[in-house]
């Protein structure tokens, strides 16, 4: 029994009483419309595709020398810029889906907007890579858990009838962060001129004195036909005199994040919980309010029917604990589905997309296009990524979670296949000659990215995020979803870190050829393991998977 000061509920209470129950709760506020909700909560969701999309445009201004404003790091310094955001992305998913649980989804989105603004504006004022590493790391904490809490919260807002579209918007509203970053990032490296430096001397013999383009700098490498390997290189640069430059546009591009995250910080105020966060913790006066405050009784029905579904579930679980991750790992079928579940966290990352958001720029470099070129050319990527998560809301609400997943990745084998081929047949032959590759290389790279984004960002993004907020029983949904998003965030930092230097190593071929067997071999085994949620509510899903995985 749950008793509040305004209504008695009981488990085993018969529907008619129930119903007349429901009837006397008004509802918690002002009425929200799910689109208001979706809308202000995906701020977060904003706010993780821009930090993760901006990095892309500011490395390259990271990499000049201290003298022109930048960073002076290395292939490995770059990786880790990127890895320490998502080592905190992956803590803050599991931290987040524990705060999330206990103190609730509103809560836990208004605490993230805060740590969000301090993490964008102390890596914007980094003085030093030592200072940006665990500003990076605060700002992932931020993004892990936002990915934890924010489609948690959506899928438990939304009414059955459109919760995979909801939960698709959340998708779109991060490409969109991303798009808007590249966007900005190509504005800013527009207005400065692209990245220059004023050299004064100690050049070698290799560069004239006065301002130089970073190209000519880059030039010099001989992953570019110049003279120097990776080592060299950096200790040339590292020894030329600089008496200025443009390095500090990088900061301009990190401080930008900062509006974003006080405006999800004003709007979540105005919002409700998730009424199924206040029926899992017997809070069920808050829950009935906050159920009618977001629910249009004429197309989403009768409240006290998705109240009772939500009694039925609570039914089964009387008696037990609040979920832990140990319950999950004692109860075989849990296990399984906690299993699967991680398993497709790790598919979300192993697409390579990442590679693509984080590294184009540097990809494109590779293939012969100059810095300004790629950072522009980076925009197109972020197009395609919001048409694909465009096309998502569309493919979610017309296919099933499996046909669309498994399809989305032996598409991306073929992609991936493609770059390789392309890298390894076309320009890593043409720079080994000593000569540049052809000019058409970088274009057909860029276009086969394009592609690529678009079949990542319409099937696997969405139906990875859908599945997770889902899936999961809600006496566990926040520590089971948390703890497979922190898996995800863990494989994606492993993939950004090792990255540069893998394309510095092993060149482009062998390693855009490793992601695409690797897809390969991931279709096969979801073809094997994958559930199917479609059209069902959260607690059917949860009929369905303890009877699949039993």
């Amino acid at each position: 029994m749950s008793t509040n000061n305004q209504l008695d509920i009981r488990l085993d209470m018969p529907r008619a009483e129930l119903d007349a129950a429901v009837a006397k709760v008004p509802a918690g506020g002002k009425h929200r419309s799910i689109g208001l909700i979706a809308l202000v909560a995906t701020l977060g969701s904003f706010l993780f595709g821009y930090d993760t999309g901006v990095i892309s445009g500011a490395l390259p201004y990271m990499y000049m020398p201290f003298g022109a404003h930048g960073l002076e790091i290395t292939a490995s310094e770059e990786g880790w810029i990127g890895g320490t955001l998502l080592v905190g992305a992956a803590v803050g998913a599991l931290i987040g889906g524990r705060l999330s649980d206990r103190y609730g989804r509103r809560h836990n989105i208004l605490l993230l907007a805060f740590i969000f603004a301090i993490g964008a504006i102390g890596t914007a004022l980094a003085p030093n890579i030592w200072v940006m590493y665990p500003m990076r790391f605060v700002l992932g904490f931020a993004v892990g858990g936002a990915s934890a809490t924010v489609p948690v919260y959506l899928s438990e807002t939304a009414p059955k009838r459109i919760r995979g579209r909801i939960v698709a918007i959340d998708q779109v509203m991060i490409v969109t962060g991303q798009l808007l970053a590249f966007t900005f990032n190509a504005l800013i490296d527009n207005a400065v001129g692209g990245p220059q430096l004023d050299v004064a001397g100690n050049t070698q013999g290799h560069l004239q004195t006065g301002t130089q383009t970073w190209d000519n700098v880059l030039a010099l490498q001989t992953s570019r036909g110049g003279p120097f390997d990776p080592a060299a290189w950096h200790s040339f640069v590292n020894a030329l005199l600089v008496d200025g430059g443009n390095g500090m546009a990088w900061r301009v591009m990190l401080m930008l994040c900062t509006i974003p995250a006080i405006a999800l910080w004003i709007g979540m105020r105005f919002m409700p919980e998730s009424p199924r966060w206040y029926a899992a913790n017997r809070r069920y006066y808050e829950s009935i309010g906050a159920l009618k405050q977001v629910r249009d009784p004429h197309r989403d029905g009768d409240p006290a029917d998705e109240f009772d579904e939500m009694l039925v579930s609570h039914r089964r679980e009387e008696g037990q604990k609040k979920g832990t991750f140990g319950d999950i790992w004692r109860t075989p079928w849990l296990r399984k589905l906690f299993l699967v579940g991680v398993f497709l966290a790790i598919c979300n990352q192993t697409t390579g997309v990442n590679t693509v958001m984080y590294y184009a720029p540097k990809v494109l470099q590779y293939a012969g296009m100059g810095t300004s070129a790629s950072i522009t050319a980076q925009t197109a990527n972020g197009i395609m990524s919001v048409i694909g998560c465009s096309v998502a809301l569309w493919l979610i609400g017309r296919f099933r979670r499996r046909q669309i997943l498994i399809t989305c990745l032996f598409s991306v084998f073929v992609t991936l296949g493609v770059i390789a081929l392309l890298f390894e047949v076309t320009i890593a032959p043409a720079i080994t000659e000593g000569g540049r590759p052809p000019s058409w290389a970088p274009m057909v790279i860029l276009a086969m990215m394009g592609l690529f984004m678009l079949v990542v960002q319409a099937g696997n993004g969405p139906v990875v995020w859908t599945m997770l907020g889902e899936m999961f029983p809600s006496k566990v949904r926040g520590i089971a979803n948390g703890t497979a998003v922190f898996c995800m965030w863990m494989v994606n930092a492993l993939i950004t870190a090792t990255f540069p230097t893998m394309m510095e190593g092993l060149g482009g071929g062998i390693t855009y050829g490793i992601y695409a067997v690797i897809n390969l071999v991931f279709a096969f085994i979801l073809i094997k393991i994958m559930p199917e949620t479609s059209n069902k509510s959260l607690e059917e899903i949860e009929v369905y998977a303890e009877a699949r995985y039993s």
